[in-house]
């Protein structure tokens, strides 16, 4: 098949299918909106009971939090990342994702991510958010951040790949 132009694509001598737009990799990217909506109920249902059974059980409140501060934040992170990479391995998604249709997929093979990836992916999250890493996401067209560009995923609206 000959080279297509762009400026024959743009007349509409050349039309390109759904086909081989899927397979040329494009996707329904989810809206920044509704991934940053999706982040605050994360937070919400997931992060604020992990936060409260370690602050209040296991260091008897703020002050003894504060006291282990580095240790504090390594009893939180740490199950957050088991429990949302549980969500992920599972469905793909966390339930702030499910309340917006939003779904994780690994790009290379427009499906769910491999174990080894999601894990990597929630590890470099936390320290990509303690960077400044998603700020990446407001400068770019498809609304990635960096931890996403470095292990291949993104963020798609559920009804746009079906598996």
């Amino acid at each position: 098949m000959a080279k297509q132009r762009f400026r024959d694509t743009k007349k509409g001598k050349i039309t390109v299918t759904k086909e081989k737009k899927r397979s040329q990799g494009t996707f329904n990217f989810a809206k920044r909106r509704d991934i940053l909506k999706a982040f605050v109920v994360d937070s919400f249902m997931l992060l604020m009971p992990i936060l409260y059974i370690v602050i209040y059980f296991l260091f008897s409140g703020r002050e003894g939090f504060a006291q282990h501060r580095l240790l504090g934040w390594l009893y939180i992170l740490i199950p957050l990342i088991v429990v949302e990479t549980l969500f992920l391995v599972k469905s793909g998604q966390t339930p702030g994702m499910k309340a917006y249709g939003i779904k994780l997929i690994f790009l290379p093979t427009s499906q769910k991510p491999p174990l080894s990836t999601i894990i990597l992916r929630q590890i470099l999250s936390k320290f990509t958010f303690l960077l400044f890493g998603w700020i990446v996401l407001f400068f770019r067209k498809d609304g990635r951040n960096l931890h996403d560009l470095i292990v291949g995923t993104a963020f798609v609206n559920e009804d746009s790949n079906s598996e």
